[in-house]
């Protein structure tokens, strides 16, 4: 097992990974920047470095900084958590090129994935099925007229580079194209450097669904299970649930044996996930992208399958054989996650402020990773998650009773939150019935 972790990122991941290495006897160090000094992964790591201001360039997107604390510190391998530099190709070979262990996939597998459009063709050729779509980039707007033209409208406007539901917009015809087409390639330069833009066909009513794979050190890649991702605001998940109230046996059989190929097309190694978008009306799912990194909503996946994501991604780092026998998963109940933002519950606007009062819910099946504590300021330089509220039981009915309970028993003040929008939606009719897709917060709002 690694000796040492460097920890190359922040706020309630940080803490969860340094959680996990801990309790696997893993020295644990975290790099910080100025605004986050006094944060409890900061506190609970055995060993801290600074690496700069609250700049996110300057700091947790400082890879200099970065190598460097791991060269002062004596880290053996660097885990990147999401987000800031856990999807950059070139920073995970620059720490392999410096003799560090990477605990993700290997880059080549990164920069491939990397690319919406790259990603679309390597999956199409591996038989996985992928919506109608540009093969490669619209260079300009005559040709994403041409394309959305081929394809029908309303068509989905889509930043090649990046992820995480950034950089999108629809185009029910001609003149919204027009104007969607200039916006996301905005965008897209200014945000990831690269203005490539594709074309794909836009589904009205669809579900995110989506697999979690682990690529083995043995070579083999295995499936466990899929999440549901629909209930998102401008794209970004807000909820997530294992396994999916719409996915059949048959269709998850599909399903996670697509998501295999997927990742065996690439030499896929560590965890990530391949995310697919579900029709309802058909049972018909189409890839959408693949998450080369650990995901947000990884633990709802954990207490289906009892298992730790990150101490099996530290297993495959180290070339270890997984905890689990590959050929006799088995889930068991179900899962919920809430995301708790500090954002106010009807616009999702940012909030930021000093956390006045902090009371974490607990019970069975509650579990809480949080990256604050009361007195801790939520500041405006980061992304706006506070804490993920994790919920688990036999059936997704008892999930859900637990999911209300656990919220209300969440006792936040200061900063803006959404935990009133999460007690509006888990009395909310679509969202218990379990027939539901990426509108439903449009619907209710």
């Amino acid at each position: 097992m690694i000796e040492s972790l460097l920890v190359a990122n922040r706020g309630e991941i940080a803490r969860r990974i340094i959680r996990t290495a801990k309790r696997l006897g893993v020295r644990a160090i975290a790099v910080h920047s100025e605004a986050d000094a006094d944060l409890p992964f900061v506190v609970e790591a055995d060993e801290s470095v600074c690496v700069g201001p609250a700049n996110p360039a300057q700091s947790y997107r400082n890879t200099e900084a970065i190598l460097a604390a791991a060269k002062s510190t004596g880290a053996q391998a660097i885990h990147p958590g999401y987000g800031f530099l856990s999807e950059n190709a070139d920073f995970a070979r620059t720490v392999e090129a410096s003799g560090l262990v990477w605990v993700g996939p290997g880059a080549d597998a990164i920069s491939a994935m990397g690319d919406k459009i790259n990603a679309r063709n390597l999956m199409a050729a591996a038989g996985v099925p992928v919506a109608p779509g540009t093969t490669e980039p619209a260079a300009d707007l005559a040709a994403a007229i041409t394309a959305a033209a081929e394809i029908g409208y309303p068509v989905m406007v889509k930043a090649a580079a990046g992820g995480g539901g950034m950089g999108m917009g629809v185009a029910v015809d001609e003149a919204a194209l027009c104007t969607e087409y200039d916006k996301v390639r905005a965008f897209a330069e200014r945000m990831f450097g690269d203005g490539s833009v594709l074309i794909e066909r836009y589904f009205p009513r669809v579900r995110h669904v989506e697999v979690q794979i682990l690529g083995l050190a043995d070579g083999r890649v295995v499936a466990l299970g899929e999440r549901e991702c629909s209930v998102q605001r401008r794209n970004q998940k807000l909820v997530e649930e294992s396994p999916s109230p719409a996915v059949s046996p048959e269709l998850r059989s599909r399903l996670l044996a697509a998501a295999v190929r997927a990742g065996e097309a690439v030499g896929y190694r560590n965890a990530g996930t391949v995310e697919c978008l579900l029709d309802p009306g058909t049972g018909e799912f189409f890839f959408l992208e693949m998450n080369t990194r650990l995901q947000v909503e990884h633990p709802v996946t954990e207490l289906v399958y009892g298992l730790d994501l990150v101490e099996e991604q530290l297993r495959v780092a180290a070339g270890l054989a997984p905890t689990f026998d590959p050929d006799a998963l088995t889930p068991r109940g179900h899962a919920i996650e809430l995301r708790v933002n500090a954002e106010d519950p009807k616009r999702f606007l940012p909030g930021p402020g000093v956390i006045k009062t902090w009371v974490e819910p607990t019970g069975e099946g509650v579990r809480v990773d949080s990256g604050y504590v009361e007195g801790n300021t939520v500041t405006p330089f980061y992304d706006s998650l506070m804490a993920k509220v994790i919920v688990s039981a036999p059936s997704r009915a008892e999930a859900i009773e637990r999911a209300r309970a656990a919220v209300a028993g969440f006792a936040l003040a200061g900063p803006k939150n959404n935990l009133p929008f999460f007690a509006e939606l888990l009395d909310n009719p679509e969202f218990v019935s379990g027939d539901y897709d990426t509108a439903l917060i449009t619907r209710m709002r």
